[in-house]
C-alpha cells in the first residue's frame, strides 16, 4: 500500500482525512483503529538522573506549573519534569482528554472519578490515583465543555 500525505488548512488540527478507493472499504475499521492506537510520547525529564524519558501522553494524570517548567505526573505516581512553560504545553497538547482548570494546573479527563461543588463557586475535581484539584471559576465552562 502507497501512503501519501497532504496538507489541507480548511479542516481542524485534530482531524486526519484518510481516502481510499472504493474496493478498500471493508478495510477501513483496521485503518482506523490502528490510527486510533498510535499513542503520541511526550518526552520528558527523570528528575533522578537528570535524563530524558519517553512516557505515553495517556498515562500523564495531571501537568502542573513549577515556576518555568511543569511537573508531569503520571498514573502510577511518578513525577517528572517538562521544560516548558504551562502556556507552552497547553498549546502543544492536541489531545482531546486534556482541559485546563486552573492557572496551575491541566488534567486528563480521563482519570476524573468524581467531582463536586465546593465554596465560591469552585468544583473539586478527584482523580483515579486519590489526588485533588479545584477548577477556578475562570475555567468552568471549559470544564463542563469537555466532560459533555
Amino acid at each position: 500500500m502507497k501512503v501519501i500525505f497532504e496538507e489541507d488548512t480548511a479542516i481542524d488540527k485534530r482531524v486526519a482525512k484518510v481516502i481510499t478507493h472504493p474496493a478498500e472499504k471493508s478495510k477501513w475499521d483496521r485503518i482506523e483503529k490502528a490510527i486510533g492506537q498510535s499513542e503520541t510520547q511526550l518526552t520528558v525529564i527523570h528528575a533522578k538522573n537528570n535524563r530524558n524519558v519517553q512516557i505515553q501522553l495517556s498515562s500523564v494524570v495531571a501537568i502542573e506549573s513549577e515556576d518555568r517548567m511543569c511537573c508531569i505526573r503520571v498514573l502510577t505516581g511518578e513525577r517528572y519534569l517538562l521544560n516548558k512553560r504551562l502556556k507552552f504545553v497547553e498549546e502543544d497538547l492536541d489531545d482531546v482528554h486534556f482541559v485546563k482548570i486552573n492557572n496551575q494546573t491541566i488534567i486528563n479527563t480521563r482519570y476524573i472519578t468524581a467531582f463536586s461543588a465546593t465554596d465560591h463557586a469552585r468544583i473539586k475535581v478527584d482523580l483515579s490515583d486519590s489526588s485533588s484539584y479545584f477548577v477556578s471559576r475562570f475555567y468552568i465552562k471549559n470544564f463542563r465543555g469537555k466532560l459533555s
